[in-house]
């Protein structure tokens, strides 16, 4: 990687980078796009000025916005946060995530997760990631399984969306879980 490469980490397919301004129309585009895909699990930005406010957000330094973005021609296929990042003895935080519905379907989003954990636990120094999931939203915890996250509890009403307390699985992965990139790169082919 050079030092003009956005890339924070690549996959044969997928990059991983973070949020700017210049991504905003794009993003918000393609969230609009994804609404009937997305609801009624999340409700990422898709307006320009909601848009801006999250990336405001994402600068705080308990969070962590990357972008998974094609290396074919640079699309944005989805993205990961780390939220509620605690260092010290915790080193822990909390992922959001959601594709987007161009890229849903062709494996992008668990190859660009998979990098965004080496990221977390290799260049950020966490030791442990945890993502609360609706028990009925299928597709997001086949993708946590997939990526080696165990499931550690169950939640009643924990997080308010789509104007109600919501039921959450809690899934997590530490750093000792995590395959090594190159036989997390075997795994892919």
């Amino acid at each position: 990687m050079t030092t003009s490469d956005p890339y924070l980490a690549r996959g044969p397919r997928v990059g991983i980078r973070h949020f700017t301004a210049a991504d905003r129309e794009e993003f918000t585009a393609a969230a609009r796009q994804s609404a009937r895909m997305h609801h009624p699990w999340l409700f990422p930005p898709a307006a320009v000025a909601d848009y801006d406010a999250y990336l405001r957000r994402l600068q705080e330094p308990s969070r962590e916005g990357l972008l998974i973005c094609e290396l074919a021609g640079g699309r944005i296929a989805g993205y990961v946060t780390i939220n509620n990042i605690v260092h010290g003895a915790f080193r822990c935080g909390a992922l959001g995530y959601g594709a987007f519905a161009h890229a849903a379907g062709r494996g992008l989003m668990g190859e660009g997760l998979r990098l965004v954990l080496h990221h977390a636990f290799e260049r950020l120094g966490l030791h442990r990631l945890e993502v609360n999931v609706q028990p009925a939203n299928e597709r997001s915890i086949a993708l946590v399984k997939r990526a080696g996250f165990r499931l550690e509890g169950f939640s009643p009403d924990f997080l308010f969306i789509d104007g109600a307390w919501r039921d959450h699985e809690r899934w997590a992965i530490t750093s000792e879980m995590l395959p090594d990139a190159e036989q997390a790169s075997d795994e892919q082919v």
